[in-house]
C-alpha cells in the first residue's frame, strides 16, 4: 500500500469518530381516512419555517417530505436531531390537518396515474424520462452518509460492504404493504426500486477511473439524468464527501434509524480496517448477490438468507449475527456496542418494521390499524 493511500485510510479511521449523517423520507396521511395525500409543499413550507430551514425538502411526489440530519460523531446527538426533526415536521402536518408516518411504502391509497408530481424541472425530466417508473416511486427510504476522505477510499469501502447488503434489507424492512395489499414481501420498496435501470447492489469497482467510465456510459446511454440518479444500494454521494448507504426502508421510530445508521457506520469502519491491512473485498457472484437481495426483500428477519459469498442458505437472524460479528470490535471501539446490541435484541424479540406492521394488521385484519400503529409509533419520537 502507498504511503498516500495509508495516510487517506488513517485520516478516515481516526483518531475521531466518523462523521454520520441521515436522509429520510415521511409519507403524510389524511387523520380519518389514513390515505396518503398530497400536500407535501404546504408541509415543507411550514416546517421550514418552524426551523428546520433547508434540513427539509420536496421528494419526487408531493405525498412525501423529505428531511436531513446535520453530520454527527455522536449516536445520541443523532438520535436526538432525529426525534426533534420528525416532531417539527408532524407538527408543520398538524397545522394542515394532516399526520406523517415512516413506512416504507404507504399503506392505503393509491396516487393518480401520472402521481403527483412536487413541481421542479428535476422531477419534470423525471417523468418525462421514466414515465410510468415513476408511479411507484411513493416509496420512502432511510439513507446513511458516512465521512470519508475521496472517491477512491469510498469506492474500495463500498466494494467491502455489498456482501452484506442482504443483512441490512433484512434487518431493516418495514414496507410489507403498498397501496392497500399485503404484497408477500417484507420490503416492498426494494422490488420497486430493484425495477429502474441503474439500482440494486454496485458493481465491484476497479478503480476511481473504472467507476467515472461506468457512470459516464449510464449518463449517455440516458439511463440516468445525472449522477443523483445512480439509484444503487451504495454510491460516493454526488453532493457532499460521503459513501451513501440507501438500502434501508424508512424506519418506524427514531430508535430504528439509529440503530441503522450505527450498524452502517461501524461496518464503514471494520471496511477501512481490512483495506489498510490488506484483506481483499468479498466478490459474490453478481446474479448471487442480486437473488440474495431479493431473497431479503421477501423474506425479511421471519425467513432465510443466502450465506454469501457461497449462497447457501441460513436464517436471516444468523446472516444478521454474522454481520454483527464482522463489525463488533469498530462497535466497541465507537462507543455504540450497547447501542447496537439493546437494537439487536429489541428487534430479536419484536419482529423488524415488517413484522410489527402485519402484527397490527392481524389484531382485526384492518390497514387502517396499520396506520394507527405507524402513528402510535410516532409517539416515541
Amino acid at each position: 500500500m502507498s504511503s498516500h493511500r495509508g495516510r487517506r485510510l488513517a485520516a478516515a479511521a481516526g483518531p475521531e469518530p466518523l462523521t454520520v449523517g441521515v436522509e429520510e423520507e415521511y409519507l403524510l396521511v389524511d387523520p380519518l381516512t389514513r390515505r396518503v395525500s398530497p400536500q407535501a409543499h404546504k408541509v415543507v413550507a411550514q416546517a421550514s419555517s418552524l426551523g428546520l430551514g433547508d434540513r427539509v425538502g420536496p421528494e419526487l411526489t408531493r405525498y412525501q417530505v423529505e428531511i436531513r440530519s446535520d453530520p454527527h460523531t455522536v449516536m445520541e446527538d443523532l438520535h436526538e436531531q432525529i426525534r426533534s426533526t420528525r416532531a417539527v415536521v408532524a407538527a408543520a402536518a398538524a397545522r394542515h390537518g394532516l399526520n406523517i408516518i415512516s413506512s416504507g411504502a404507504p399503506i392505503l391509497g393509491r396516487p393518480t396515474a401520472p402521481p403527483v408530481i412536487s413541481q421542479g424541472e428535476r422531477y419534470a425530466r423525471s417523468l418525462a424520462t421514466f414515465r410510468a417508473l415513476d408511479d411507484d416511486q411513493t416509496a420512502c427510504a432511510c439513507h446513511v452518509h458516512i465521512g470519508v476522505p475521496d472517491l477512491a477510499v469510498a469506492l474500495e469501502v463500498s466494494n467491502h460492504l455489498r456482501v452484506w447488503l442482504p443483512a441490512l434489507i433484512a434487518l431493516s424492512a418495514n414496507s410489507p404493504y403498498w397501496m392497500g395489499r399485503d404484497t408477500g414481501y417484507a420490503s416492498w420498496r426494494t422490488m420497486a426500486l430493484a425495477r429502474w435501470p441503474v439500482a440494486g447492489p454496485p458493481p465491484h469497482f476497479e478503480s476511481p477511473a473504472h467507476f467515472e467510465e461506468l457512470v459516464g456510459s449510464v449518463i449517455e446511454a440516458g439511463a440516468v439524468m445525472d449522477r443523483g440518479g445512480l439509484y444503487w444500494d451504495i454510491r460516493p454521494s454526488d453532493h457532499v464527501p460521503t459513501l451513501e448507504v440507501r438500502v434501508a426502508d424508512a424506519a418506524a421510530t427514531a430508535d430504528d434509524t439509529v440503530l441503522v445508521a450505527a450498524l452502517v457506520r461501524a461496518m464503514v469502519a471494520t471496511a477501512l480496517g481490512a483495506i489498510d491491512a490488506g484483506r481483499p473485498a468479498p466478490r459474490p457472484q453478481p446474479e448471487l448477490l442480486r437473488a440474495a437481495c431479493w431473497r431479503a426483500a421477501r423474506d425479511g428477519l421471519a425467513g432465510s438468507s443466502a450465506d454469501l459469498p457461497a449462497g447457501r442458505l441460513v436464517p436471516a437472524t444468523v446472516r444478521v449475527e454474522r454481520l454483527l460479528a464482522w463489525v463488533r470490535p469498530a462497535l466497541r471501539r465507537l462507543g455504540d456496542l450497547e447501542l447496537v446490541s439493546a437494537g439487536w435484541t429489541r428487534l430479536r424479540t419484536g419482529g423488524n418494521g415488517a413484522d410489527r406492521q402485519r402484527a397490527a394488521y392481524r389484531r382485526r385484519a384492518s390497514l387502517t390499524d396499520v396506520v394507527d400503529h405507524l402513528l402510535a409509533a410516532g409517539t416515541a419520537w
